[in-house]
């Protein structure tokens, strides 16, 4: 009987591999380049959590959120932040209309984010009032209004954005919020080969239709799958002692942590590095997770949540690089 278990849920590996693999290969049909955001994104949604990008004007941000919504046969709906937006603008409002008997009676009107992936583009512009909209989603799925809940539909992703140059009338996103956020990625610029595609093919090439891969009931499945990945006492043990290095008074930080961070990574790092490691594993075809798996995600769930100190700060001290220390130093195995 646990023969045909083990059975089972390789097969069940190896049908997540494939699918993953003809997702990330559909998406890369428009999408030049960033393989790594678009693995992490599509890591993220499988994993059940939203992402943060960070990166200058006109890395495809938008666009890969809208071919994600093609190929995974989901609703999509973009929100421009902008400073005079309102929470009432993202969720929508109670108002009055009348029956037909002349009655008078409150309706709610939903808003943009009653849909399934969401790209909050530039939510540094915002108001921190109007960012605060997002957090009950993000962390619960559902939305409040006038003391009514509304639960969305799943799966739902929220994909926000943020310019790392332009910083003037900027809102930063305060650190509970960053923390709702399964991933941080850096989407670098493109090479000049890349460059050279992108022109080719959104200039001198016709439209490329993409093809539907997945539905919601189906991600939802996939996921399910998640659960039955193999987390081993010693990979979980991992996992809690690299959100510990984050912090500058454990035993387990490295010199450049207790030097030049202030506050390391919370609780939900852990639980993102193994959810995002379960994701890796199974899209590499395995039922179990690896110390290598743990490590592949590291700098996208950790960099977002260690703040620096003042000589950090004073230094302008790179946190990757701390990651990196975190990553490279710390022993698989507990002394």
């Amino acid at each position: 009987m646990a023969d045909e278990s083990i059975e089972l849920l390789q097969r069940e590996a190896d049908d997540f591999r494939a699918t993953f693999q003809a997702v990330r290969d559909e998406i890369g049909r428009t999408i030049v380049g960033q393989e790594r955001v678009v693995e992490a994104a599509l890591t993220a949604i499988f994993c059940g959590g939203n992402v943060l990008l960070e990166g200058v004007p006109g890395l495809g941000k938008t666009e890969l959120i809208k071919a994600m919504s093609q190929v995974l046969d989901l609703e999509f709906r973009r929100i421009q932040f902008t400073p005079d937006l309102m929470p009432a603008d993202i969720i929508g409002t109670n108002i009055m209309q009348s029956d037909e008997h002349g009655r008078y009676q409150f309706e709610f009107r939903k808003g943009p984010i009653f849909t399934q992936l969401l790209l909050a583009d530039e939510i540094n512009r915002a108001t921190p009032k109007t960012q605060s909209a997002l957090l009950e989603t993000m962390q619960e799925g559902t939305v409040t209004t006038a003391g009514t809940m509304h639960t969305l539909e799943q799966p739902f992703f929220v994909m926000a954005t943020q310019n790392p140059l332009e910083q003037e009338g900027t809102y930063p996103l305060p650190e509970a919020q960053l923390d709702r956020f399964l991933f941080k990625i850096d989407v670098p610029f493109v090479s000049r080969q890349e460059l050279n595609e992108i022109v080719s093919r959104t200039i001198l090439r016709e439209k490329i239709e993409l093809n539907k891969m997945l539905s919601g009931p189906r991600i939802m499945a996939l996921r399910a799958v998640l659960q039955k990945v193999v987390v081993a006492e010693p990979m979980r043990d991992f996992a809690c002692r690299l959100v510990l290095a984050t912090h500058p008074n454990s035993e387990f930080s490295p010199t450049g942590v207790k030097r030049f961070v202030r506050w390391g990574a919370s609780p939900r790092a852990a639980q993102a590095l193994i959810r995002a490691g379960r994701v890796r594993a199974l899209s590499q075809g395995r039922a179990h997770v690896s110390f290598a798996d743990l490590r592949y995600f590291a700098h996208e769930v950790l960099k977002h949540r260690a703040l620096l100190n003042y000589d950090g700060q004073a230094e302008n001290v790179a946190v990757a690089e701390l990651i990196d220390e975190c990553v490279t130093t710390l022993p698989e195995q507990a002394a």
